[in-house]
């Protein structure tokens, strides 16, 4: 796990290094353990590693193969590294590291931009290409790692973060129109291309952009979700589709074991994190060290889970480690989880990864986490609602958007009003091919499109500020694929997720599988009083909120004044989806 940086030229004027010191310089919690950087013709490349496979110097980036004439930065992890490179050993290819990324490298050169479909991982990357001077970016396919550009018509740069392009300070940072009404209608959502920033844009998942030389570029998507069933999959009975499951991600559980460190597991003490820490049991992981985070209780809404995490912990025998943060030295802390956001997020939980990552890192550097099961296997009650629609972008958007346009309306200037962006885009990708249903075009968007600008993004992102590498067994495509062609009534049964918690019955214990609902539950951010809302009132109301002029004053002044009362579908609080964005704005300056 590392950070990436890039700048090419596309006119005469020479690269910068100057540049590419003042991004890897912004993203050195992503990657403490080294650094390096090549100059090239008509580009730089720069990185900073995090030392988690091959940790010897022979994997140091950017990595450059001049018999090849290829040089590359990569982000991420092949799990399947080891088998690829067999086969391209095979194929005559000599290796001088014996780490995964010089694998992408020789993979590229033996099959093209092809090679992505044999990747087993989370990974972005950028390939320079010495003899034609091309450059080509990917993207793994579920998003989970990140790459941000910032493309001018004679100059792109790219990075891990999206901070580590604000160092360049002619970069355009007005809001972003489109980007704005997605955050303030999908809970913090932006889905690829946009960010909230004018001036910059990210790569889609699924993605390999390829830059000629005059700066043309051209987008290659190599992998999309189809909810279709697979004929193969047309007569399995119930107990074959949990047994299919339970297979897979005991593969993909497996696969993510790989690493030259110790991996430990984020256990929230739902089923999801339950199941991973029953399955490494099952692999042999000894003495494996196990997370938990609580908070303070706010509003008559418990703070912590503790009480199903420690029943896991007990089954499994791990060393688990409890943190309690108590309400003060959460809000010491906030401006340091904002800071750690490349964008605004509104999910409250990104507190609770922020603590518990910095724990975690006091103890190992990678951990397996939970997310997507929800996305994938449809934990949501909302996909219940769609199961009889007749109306399926009306009744998404009903249960899912946290505030329809017209209030939209009523809460920015006029100017950044426009169209309905976000009703638009559901409307269009419901419509794509490969998923008929409602529930099953509400579950393609939200693992495609939802989970990766949120959940994902916001482990990613907290995790990495304390230097720690998050691995999402649930985000394995080879499972996802699998999961899309379960047929939906086996998925919303019950109250949901019902084939994978049938599969998780031979592993962990029924209290866990059938307690209610949980999350990371972070109460004070919720029902906002106090010193919370002193702080909200100090972003919203100084000299740079009023100089930017985003939200009327009349819309603000009520949500201040009853903050409990005005809450989303979803029951978030609308005053802390403003204060963010605020205070992240505020916190890069911008």
């Amino acid at each position: 796990m590392c950070g990436i940086a890039g700048e090419f030229r596309f006119d005469d004027e020479p690269p910068s290094l100057a540049a590419i010191e003042k991004m890897m310089t912004a993203m050195i919690p992503r990657g403490p353990d080294g650094s390096g950087a090549g100059l090239y013709q008509t580009g730089a490349l720069g990185h900073r590693r995090l030392k988690i496979i091959d940790l010897s110097e022979q994997s140091r980036q950017p990595l450059s193969d001049p018999y090849l004439g290829l040089d590359m930065v990569f982000n991420g992890c092949i799990y399947n590294y080891r088998e690829l490179r067999r086969e391209l050993e095979q194929a005559g290819y000599r290796f001088f590291s014996e780490g995964d990324s010089e694998v992408i490298l020789k993979a590229y050169h033996a099959w093209g931009i092809d090679c992505l479909q044999r990747l087993n991982g989370m990974f972005a990357f950028a390939i320079h290409e010495r003899d034609s001077g091309r450059l080509i970016l990917a993207r793994d396919r579920l998003g989970i790692k990140p790459l941000y550009l910032d493309a001018r018509p004679h100059l792109l740069r790219f990075a891990s973060s999206l901070p580590a392009l604000l160092t360049d300070p002619t970069v355009d940072t007005g809001i972003n129109p489109v980007a704005l009404h997605h955050y303030l209608h999908w809970h913090g959502v932006v889905p690829a291309p946009h960010t909230i920033i004018n001036g910059i844009s990210k790569l889609p998942p699924a993605t390999v952009r390829i830059y000629h030389p005059d700066g043309t570029a051209k987008d290659h998507c190599y992998w999309r979700l189809s909810m279709a069933p697979e004929s193969e999959h047309r007569s399995l009975t119930e107990d074959q589709w949990t047994e299919r499951v339970l297979e897979r991600l005991r593969l993909s559980v497996k696969r993510r074991m790989v690493a030259d460190v110790p991996v430990g597991v984020l256990l929230s003490g739902g089923v999801d994190s339950s199941l991973l820490v029953g399955l490494l049991a099952e692999e042999g992981q000894d003495d494996l060290n196990t997370f938990s985070v609580g908070f303070e209780s706010a509003g008559g809404e418990s703070g912590d889970e503790f009480h199903y995490s420690d029943l896991i912990a007990r089954q499994f025998a791990t060393n688990h480690h409890k943190i309690f943060v108590e309400s003060a030295r959460l809000l010491e802390h906030l401006p340091g989880c904002i800071a750690a956001m490349s964008e605004p997020m509104v999910s409250y939980d990104a507190i609770g990864f922020y603590l518990l990552s910095q724990e975690v890192a006091k103890w190992v550097k990678v951990v397996q986490s939970g997310q997507g099961a929800d996305e994938v296997f449809g934990g949501y009650h909302w996909y219940r609602h769609l199961v009889t629609s007749s109306e399926p972008v009306a009744d998404y958007s009903r249960v899912f958007f946290d505030r329809d346009h017209h209030e939209y309306a009523q809460m920015v200037r006029e100017d950044l009003v426009g169209e309905d962006h976000s009703r638009a885009f559901v409307a269009d990708y419901f419509a794509r091919p490969g998923a008929e249903h409602a529930v099953d075009q509400a579950l393609r968007i939200d693992t495609t499109i939802m989970l990766v600008d949120d959940p994902v993004k916001r482990v990613d992102n907290m995790t990495m500020a304390a230097s720690l590498e998050a691995r999402v067994p649930f985000l394995d495509h080879e499972l996802v694929e699998l999961a899309a062609t379960i047929p939906f009534e086996l998925k919303v049964r019950d109250t949901g997720k019902w084939v994978l918690k049938e599969a998780a019955r031979s592993v962990v214990p029924a209290d866990v599988i059938d307690r209610p609902k949980g999350y990371f539950p972070v109460p004070a951010l919720k029902h906002i009083e106090g010193p919370y809302l002193d702080l909200v009132k100090e972003h919203l109301a100084n000299d740079a909120a009023r100089a930017r002029g985003l939200f009327r004053q009349d819309y603000i002044d009520d949500l201040l004044d009853r903050p409990d009362e005005h809450l989303t579908p979803l029951r978030g609080s609308k005053l802390w989806q403003v204060a963010v964005l605020e205070m992240w704005l505020q916190q890069h300056h911008l």
